[in-house]
């Protein structure tokens, strides 16, 4: 039971029973929000019931995760930028695997990482000096499908 809580926002249509444990939860209520579409399959007759006890049902929107940053996002910046993957993140940090992507997503700009892991200037030079893709691939121990990827994009 939490006293302290005077409004709260729902995301399932109200049904007598959820309303009597919402009573139970938060004596204190007096304003519950909800998305347009919870609200239009709400019985009028719950939210009549409810504007008779003083709580107030209103339509509004909550989308997306919070924007404001988190405590935790400095460290999972750090984090991914030593390389660790982002299930190893959410482990350590105790948040979701979803959560560190929109994180990541968020702050992109941020992380300073290097996505080219290969010189692409090098393979080009390679080739160029009359090695084949198998050969740059053996020479700089990459990946031979990479070796191709790097020399057909411009």
């Amino acid at each position: 039971m939490d006293e302290d809580v005077t409004t709260i926002h729902i995301t399932e249509a109200l049904s007598s029973f959820r309303i009597v444990n919402l009573l139970e939860s938060y004596p204190n209520l007096e304003k519950i929000t909800c998305s347009p579409s919870v609200y239009n399959r709400t019985s009028d007759t719950y939210i009549e019931a409810l504007n008779q006890l003083d709580i107030e049902v209103v339509k509004e929107y909550h989308w997306g995760a919070s924007k404001k940053p988190c405590d935790y996002e400095d460290e999972l910046l750090k984090l991914a930028a030593e390389g660790y993957k982002a299930s190893e993140i959410a482990e350590i940090l105790g948040i979701t695997v979803n959560r560190v992507y929109y994180l990541l997503r968020r702050n992109k700009t941020k992380l300073e990482t290097n996505t080219k892991k290969y010189d692409y200037a090098q393979v080009k030079s390679l080739r160029d000096d009359g090695l084949k893709a198998k050969e740059i691939s053996e020479k700089l121990n990459i990946p031979l499908r990479t070796v191709y990827y790097i020399l057909n994009n411009k």
